[in-house]
């Protein structure tokens, strides 16, 4: 067999090179969204991945995988190829509650998947029926001190965030409020205002609503600080020093994603998340844009497990 000489060898091999070094990315990306369309989640999948993908050059095409509470589309991310042109939009629910509620998920969320860009963040509110006698945090706390088990909550099931959250606010406070389970905050809402429910940690975009129609009262958020998306409204935090909440929105690779695709694609989320219209629709949904480097959404999650794990642990939670 007829060598090539080395001046054509070294053309060729240049040739090859420039094949495979195209400029990232080439094709369509895929946006693993692990709820049902229609959903917060989705909805809020559909703002950015529109204006992320003017900012990175290719069409970003949103893929409903539902099912098991965010499990099945999160493990279909992890086990995609890490080529830049599979996203996971996670969750608290698939990458912090998840694990620590359920040790039997098929992936790891810490050690299957490249974190890319923390995306936004959604607090609780909490609410009261107008006819009760507290109207602020510290008067809820007291009345609920001197009355133990006399109250109750309201949660969306289980193991929810809304669940979570208010056993967090009653090891934070040190009151005792009897749990009622209900499939889902709106199915709790009647009895909420009707005042056979006293205390519900509900989402913003849901439970604002009635506050506006004068059906219930508002006493506060679980941001850490007042949030844009209600400024009158006082923080938990407040109340309960370093008491937080809340649901946040992630962008992860699949495991082993090149550092030069994770640092384009958080380029282009930042860059589109700055956007005023991606703002005003996230805003629309109850969530805050929230941005930075990889580095710090791999922190934040960090700390956000640890947390519910601990609550889970302490006050013996189970996804039953």
């Amino acid at each position: 067999m007829r060598k090539l000489p080395p001046a054509l060898l070294l053309i060729t091999a240049t040739l090859f090179g420039a094949a495979w070094a195209q400029p990232y990315p080439q094709k369509p990306i895929r946006m693993i969204v692990p709820f049902p369309a229609g959903g917060a989640t989705d909805i809020l999948a559909r703002a950015l991945s529109q204006k992320l993908g003017e900012k990175i050059g290719q069409t970003v095409i949103v893929d409903n995988r539902p099912g098991a509470g965010g499990t099945i589309g999160a493990d279909a991310a992890a086990k995609s190829p890490a080529d830049g042109y599979t996203l996971l939009l996670a969750t608290s629910s698939t990458h912090s509650i998840g694990p620590a509620i359920n040790p039997k998920i098929p992936y790891n969320a810490e050690a299957d998947f490249t974190p890319v860009a923390y995306v936004a963040s959604s607090p609780n509110i909490v609410l009261v029926p107008n006819a009760s006698p507290s109207k602020t945090m510290r008067e809820l706390i007291d009345h609920a001190r001197k009355n133990p088990g006399r109250l109750n909550y309201a949660s969306s099931g289980n193991g929810t965030i809304v669940h979570l959250t208010t056993e967090y606010f009653k090891a934070q406070s040190g009151t005792f409020i009897l749990h009622i389970p209900y499939r889902g905050t709106a199915l709790a809402m009647p009895d909420l205002i009707s005042g056979k429910v006293d205390v519900l940690f509900d989402s913003l975009v849901t439970g604002m609503p009635h506050v506006k129609d004068g059906k219930l009262r508002a006493l506060g958020v679980t941001s850490l600080k007042r949030t844009a998306l209600a400024p009158d409204m006082p923080a938990v935090a407040e109340t309960l020093p370093g008491f937080e909440s809340v649901t946040w929105f992630g962008l992860y690779g699949p495991k082993g994603l090149p550092a030069d695709l994770m640092g384009k694609i958080n380029q282009a989320v930042n860059s589109a998340l700055a956007e005023s219209d991606v703002k005003d629709r996230f805003a629309r949904l109850g969530a805050e844009p929230t941005g930075g480097t990889p580095q710090a959404f791999a922190a934040m999650v960090k700390g956000d497990t640890a947390k519910w794990k601990r609550i889970i642990a302490e006050r013996k939670i189970t996804a039953e």
